[in-house]
C-alpha cells in the first residue's frame, strides 16, 4: 500500500509567530511530500527486485528506503508534536512529567539537554526525545539526516527538525533561537499520548 502525505492538523499559519506560514507550506507540501514519494519509489523498486530476483541495486534502494522512510515518519510526528501557542502548556504533566523527572532530573534539565542536542546536530538532522522500552526510560538523541545515529528499539515521542529548510526563511542561521521558540508550540498532549501508547 502506498504511503500518503498526512494533512496538517492545523492551518498553515497556526504556529505564527514562531514558525511562519511560508515555511510551513514549503516544508509540508514540498519537502515532506518528497520523502513520501521517495519512500514509495524505493519500496516499489525493492518489490520489483524480489519479483525478478535481480538484487543488483538492493544497497541503493535500501538506503533510499531508510532515508525517505525515516524522513516521512519523523515529519509525521513533527506536525502533531506542535500546536498553536495559545493551545499549549509550558511543560508536560502526569506520567510524562514523572518520567522526565526520573530520566533527566527535572523538566528544566531535560529542556537544556534537548536544546543542546538539537543545536549541536552536525549539518541536517533532528533532536529527538524517545522512549526506550528495555529499561523504561526516556532518552534524548540526535539524528543526522533522518536515519543516522539512532538507537534500535526506541520510540520517538517529541522530534524537532533542524534541517535548514525547517527554519531558514525566518531565522536564517540562528538555529538556537528557532530551537528555543519550539518550546512555545509543543503539543504536550500529543507527546503524552505517544508515551502512553509506547508503554503499553
Amino acid at each position: 500500500m502506498a504511503h500518503e502525505l498526512p494533512p496538517l492538523p492545523y492551518p498553515y499559519d497556526a504556529l505564527e509567530p514562531y514558525i511562519d506560514e511560508q515555511t510551513m507550506r514549503l516544508h509540508h507540501d514540498i519537502h515532506h511530500l518528497g520523502y513520501v514519494k521517495g519512500l514509495n519509489t524505493a519500496e516499489e523498486k525493492l518489490a520489483e527486485a524480489r519479483n525478478s530476483g535481480d538484487f543488483a541495486l538492493v544497497k541503493h534502494w535500501s538506503r533510499e528506503a531508510a532515508f525517505h522512510g525515516a524522513g516521512h515518519l519523523l515529519h509525521s510526528i513533527f506536525w502533531t508534536n506542535m500546536t498553536a501557542a495559545d493551545r499549549t502548556t509550558p511543560a508536560p504533566s502526569g506520567e510524562l512529567a514523572q518520567a522526565i523527572d526520573r530520566s533527566f532530573g527535572g523538566f528544566e534539565a531535560f529542556k537544556a539537554h534537548f536544546q543542546a542536542a538539537a543545536n549541536a546536530v552536525e549539518g541536517s538532522g533532528w533532536g529527538i526525545l524517545a522512549y526506550r522500552p528495555n529499561d523504561d526510560s526516556l532518552v534524548v538523541l540526535q539524528a543526522e539526516k533522518h536515519q543516522n545515529l539512532t538507537q534500535w528499539g526506541v520510540v520517538p515521542l517529541l522530534v524537532l527538525d533542524v534541517w535548514e529548510h525547517a527554519y531558514y526563511l525566518k531565522y536564517q542561521n540562528k538555529r538556537p533561537e528557532y530551537v528555543k521558540n519550539f518550546f512555545n508550540i509543543i503539543n504536550w498532549e500529543d507527546v503524552a499520548e505517544r508515551f502512553r501508547r509506547a508503554r503499553r
